[in-house]
């Protein structure tokens, strides 16, 4: 009855097959690529889209009148408000049109740096006659799905559960109910030798909606109550979750049968960096380090990172990681970049620094933090959403993807012409570089990999060799080689400040900057920099500035940079998702640990407190995505059950939880995360690997968390000594608490057993708390990483 469009491979980007978690997969769709079609009835074939060439326009300058979406704030709306399309943000205004008028609601949801969404709003957003169609026939509605993640799953999931996949730019036809009847993805504007264009799909929706609308009604409202007996989450007639021994070995297995053994990563291309897999598998080895399978978990999860870390998916000029990556190599990539992806991969590489102690790791982290604090940092503290992947090779051309990451030999050779001295043949340090990064003349990207030709000739960066093979290709000290090849890159990057950049989303989101948050709190704790975790403190004080109503004890979901450095929010408050609680009560936990500043403790338990009473669902366990006040017009209520490129907000409360239990001693959030855990048994038993870190959690509380508990002055040697220890081992499993000796203190007053604690000869002094019992006192730095080791 609906189904679905797919782009060119190139920008396909689910995992299928194997139960792999999907990348959530931004700009992206299904990864089966053969045309479909399906049908409304025996008459009307609705088509799948597909493969056209983008014109690159660029966007059009206000010459007419703006729609109505010039009022908006979102990036993505404001990319559409020049359109001829009637656009309607999302709301009671065009629900009432289309009742009133009796007309289906043509809804597009996408994000403002999703390539297939701007070829899209190129093709056929822009063009007359199509926007005559949609305002003649539709209520045109425009949603940007980081805006409004509620409305982006729901329909997501009827164009999933009736197609082969989903992605963006996803369109979805509605009836004036807002009950979904077709959907897809990106459609193009004309009919092709095999699928059927954009304006043919409007004609023959039109024609069913004015001949067949009963039929239409009542196949669309069958398929909804299907999806919402399918969709239900709920703990049923089970009293506990499942065993955590069991689904770690079936989620471990799992993932084992997917393993690149080559390459690292999971499955075929596309590859998603997909940090929740890789926290997974360094739980599993910590808790399986004397069996055949923890070395193993450790392995895999450390070749990955270092395969992806000299892959062109890292931008070695530049740092940061882009979003997924073409090829099974993590060569060619989709180049957009995500602040979720950093956020995520800054902490996975410094627990990959702990667990290994490589110094490689923790540069990898000390790079992502680089990048975003240059290039996704609002000055007052917050952090940016993403860069495009699309931009200008020059001033006043046609954008293109990659156009500012790529580069020619022809470049690097003028860049870099200086001779290097001492080289077994005559060298410079281009070509040095050329060799080391895999440049060639006829440049690296394949055309497979580039089907409209854009990027001939051009290179996209990638180790090809370790420093000792390159310096001894060449008969040079390794550290010479080093320093010249970073010369380069540096030289390299001062010459691509002069590119046109690509499109900053400057939209900010509270789930996105609360992982941000944890990403420096944890990265200054694991490498000891102050200046990082001050970052992190900066991006929660940011938060609570901007993003919290103090009235109401609620968080918004997003805010915007304004001119002049100033913060914008929208004229009506866009509240804040579930997602948007986990994830900066996440941070905060973090940031507690990482500064000791208990402010940000209590601020997390008010945050958890309102969490519970806007989402909780009591009758049948586990977290609502959103409020149902908010979603009051939308057909379903879902509860996320995926961890995929972001963690699934219901696997970071049940983490949540866990931790402020530890923190507080409160049973009520112990009952509630054995109450989630339990709701999502049947998912989790079904599926382990598309919950690693629901998985995680499930052990957590199976096996109890550490409490470690620092008696001590927090500014003085010893006990900053203690602390740094703790964070300098890896141990997920555990709640980092600082006494100063307070009675009246937050804590003391949360765990009045921390005022009993005694230092010993007046020194800092560290106590393990593990199933009910203490460890002895610990003075000792090296004594308490001996015991945090055992």
């Amino acid at each position: 009855m609906s189904h679905l469009s797919s782009p060119p491979p190139k920008h396909k980007g689910e995992h299928k097959g194997r139960g792999l978690p999907r990348g959530s997969e931004r700009g992206s769709s299904s990864s089966r690529d053969k045309d479909r079609s399906a049908t409304v009835s025996s008459s009307v074939p609705m088509p799948a889209g597909g493969k056209a060439s983008r014109t690159n326009c660029p966007p059009p300058t206000p010459q007419k009148a703006p729609n109505r979406l010039i009022h908006e704030k979102s990036p993505y709306l404001l990319q559409h408000a020049y359109n001829p399309v009637d656009w309607y943000p999302w709301g009671q205004e065009a629900f009432d049109k289309a009742k009133k008028e009796n007309k289906p609601i043509f809804l597009s949801v996408g994000y403002s740096t999703c390539h297939w969404c701007h070829m899209m709003e190129e093709e056929s957003f822009q063009n007359e006659e199509i926007g005559h169609l949609l305002n003649e026939d539709f209520v045109s509605v425009m949603v940007d799905r980081e805006e409004r993640p509620d409305v982006d799953k729901v329909y997501m999931t009827f164009v999933q559960a009736t197609s082969s996949g989903g992605g963006w730019p996803m369109n979805v036809w509605l009836t004036p109910d807002l009950q979904p009847f077709v959907g897809g993805t990106y459609f193009p504007p004309e009919d092709g030798l095999t699928r059927v264009g954009f304006r043919t799909v409007l004609t023959r929706i039109c024609e069913q909606w004015k001949q067949n609308k009963n039929t239409l009604l009542e196949n669309s409202q069958r398929v909804t109550t299907a999806l919402l007996a399918r969709s239900e989450i709920s703990m049923g007639d089970r009293q506990l979750p499942p065993s955590a021994a069991t689904m770690n070995s079936r989620c471990f297995q799992q993932l084992d049968e997917g393993y690149d053994e080559e390459y690292g990563g999971f499955a075929e291309a596309p590859k998603f960096p997909t940090p929740v897999i890789l926290n997974f598998l360094f739980s599993y080895w910590l808790s399986h380090q004397l069996t055949q399978d923890g070395p193993r978990a450790q392995q895999m999860a450390l070749h990955t990172l270092k395969m992806m870390a000299n892959g062109g998916i890292r931008d070695h000029v530049g740092q940061g990681f882009h979003r997924y990556s073409t090829d099974r190599q993590w060569h060619i990539p989709h180049f957009e970049k995500m602040l979720y992806d950093q956020a995520q991969l800054s902490v996975v590489y410094s627990q990959a620094f702990q667990i290994s102690g490589d110094e490689f790791y923790s540069d990898v982290a000390k790079g992502i933090l680089q990048y975003v604090t240059r290039s996704l940092s609002h000055r007052s503290g917050g952090f940016y959403s993403a860069e495009d992947a699309d931009s200008p090779p020059e001033q006043g051309m046609k954008p293109k993807e990659g156009a500012f990451y790529v580069w020619t030999v022809k470049e690097v050779q003028e860049l870099l012409p200086e001779p290097v001295g001492g080289a077994s043949e005559p060298l410079t340090s281009g070509q040095l570089l050329m060799k080391h990064y895999g440049l060639s003349e006829a440049g690296n990207i394949s055309s497979t990999q580039d089907s409209k030709g854009e990027l001939t000739g051009q290179n996209v960066l990638t180790v090809r060799y370790s420093l000792e093979l390159t310096a001894a290709r060449f008969g040079l000290d390794v550290e010479v080689v080093s320093t010249l090849l970073n010369t380069g890159l540096e030289k390299l990057f001062q010459a691509r400040k002069h590119r046109p950049k690509a499109h900053l989303d400057n939209k900010m989101l509270a789930a996105w900057n609360g992982l941000m948050v944890s990403g420096f709190a944890v990265t200054g704790a694991v490498l000891g920099m102050d200046k990082l975790v001050t970052q992190a403190t900066n991006g929660a004080k940011f938060l609570k500035r901007h993003m919290f109503d103090v009235a109401s004890g609620r968080l918004k979901r997003t805010c915007y940079a304004g001119t002049g450095g100033t913060v914008e929010n929208s004229n009506s408050p866009c509240w804040g998702f579930l997602e948007d609680y986990a994830f900066v009560v996440r941070g905060l936990l973090d940031l507690y640990e990482a500064s000791q500043e208990s402010s940000w403790l209590e601020w997390a338990l008010r945050l958890q407190d309102t969490q519970d009473k806007l989402f909780w669902d009591s009758r049948g366990g586990g977290y609502f995505c959103s409020e149902a006040e908010l979603g009051a017009d939308l057909p379903l209520r879902l509860k996320d059950d995926q961890d995929g490129a972001e963690p699934s907000a219901n696997s970071v409360s049940a983490h949540n939880l866990l931790r402020l239990h530890g923190f507080t001693g409160h049973k009520d959030w112990m009952d509630k995360c054995v109450c989630l855990l339990t709701a999502f048994s049947e998912r989790m038993r079904r599926v382990p690997v598309a919950l690693p870190e629901m998985v995680r959690a499930l052990s957590a509380q199976q096996q109890t968390l550490k409490q470690i508990v620092i008696c001590g002055d927090p500014q003085a040697k010893d006990t900053k000594a203690l602390v740094q220890c703790v964070h300098s081992i890896y141990i997920p499993n555990k709640v980092l608490i600082l006494a100063d000796g307070d009675p009246s203190s937050f804590l003391s007053r949360q765990l009045p057993f921390l005022s009993t604690l005694q230092r010993v000869d007046d020194q800092a002094t560290a106590y393990i708390f593990e199933n009910q019992a203490c460890s002895m006192p610990i003075t000792e730095p090296c004594e308490l990483r001996k015991m945090l080791h055992q």
